[in-house]
């Protein structure tokens, strides 16, 4: 994988320019860095290794090189897009979930920002803002696909279970074709980004839909039936005395309750 290949693989995909690394610490870091100096909307940062890489509330992300995907989309948003940033996280675990379809994959969305297989966490998602005052000027989504079976960390690292689609498939991928239809689904969905079609497809793909889970937010833990998604993107459960609870993005876990 180099840049050179990168641009010709994606000649076809509108994308802004294209910046290739061996090894970079995050490339959420490079993109942001980027951004503030007038990247191009659909600029892309891929690397085939990060050594400081990080999910979700600065949680380590592991990416050792030639194993995984590690890349973050530039986007400059439209007048009508600001409106639904939040949804931004759905719209990238849904080009996930619809490049691993193609492959014959069950993928469903950890709300709110990861994709499972077989209930194990296979890619993640980080969105990252860059401010003009009060006014978002830039978006930055991070992406982490596992790939190959050498990019599932150590069960004593892990949070929550992993896998690779190698584990799945059973045999390897290229990690350009996934990153090509990643970034193909995620270009065709976005012009649904205000539509209730699209809040209906990261509702159809919710792990754990209709079922008991456990949450767990800022020293507070709530058990309730998870009931799908309200327009934000926001969480909706009912709890145990048939109450409507709103959980909302932040310091939150997200676990099935047995």
């Amino acid at each position: 994988m180099n840049e050179s290949s990168l641009n010709e693989l994606f000649s076809t995909l509108p994308l802004g320019d294209i910046r290739y690394f061996d090894s970079i610490g995050s490339t959420n870091d490079e993109a942001l860095a980027w951004a503030n100096k007038g990247a191009h909307d659909l600029s892309l940062i891929i690397a085939d290794e990060q050594t400081m890489g990080r999910g979700r509330l600065g949680r380590p992300w592991f990416t050792p090189p030639g194993t995984a995907l590690a890349f973050s989309l530039i986007l400059r948003p439209t007048a009508d897009e600001k409106p639904h940033l939040s949804r931004l996280v759905g719209l990238a675990a849904l080009a996930i979930t619809e490049s691993l379809q193609k492959m014959g994959l069950s993928p469903q969305i950890k709300w709110p920002n990861d994709v499972l297989l077989n209930q194990r966490k296979v890619a993640g998602v980080l969105i990252e803002l860059a401010w003009s005052g009060e006014d978002v000027v830039c978006v930055v989504i991070g992406i982490g696909v596992n790939i190959l079976k050498g990019a599932v960390p150590s069960t004593d690292i892990l949070r929550f279970p992993g896998t690779s689609l190698e584990d799945m498939l059973g045999y390897p991928v290229e990690r350009e074709n996934v990153l090509r239809d990643i970034l193909s689904a995620l270009i065709a969905l976005r012009p649904q980004l205000s539509t209730d079609e699209f809040m209906n497809k990261w509702e159809e793909t919710l792990a754990y839909h209709g079922k008991q889970v456990k949450v767990d937010m800022a020293g507070q833990t709530l058990v309730g039936l998870l009931e799908g998604i309200i327009p934000d993107g926001s969480l909706r459960l009912r709890d145990e005395h048939g109450n409507s609870v709103t959980v909302q993005f932040g310091d939150v876990r997200l676990r099935p309750y047995a």
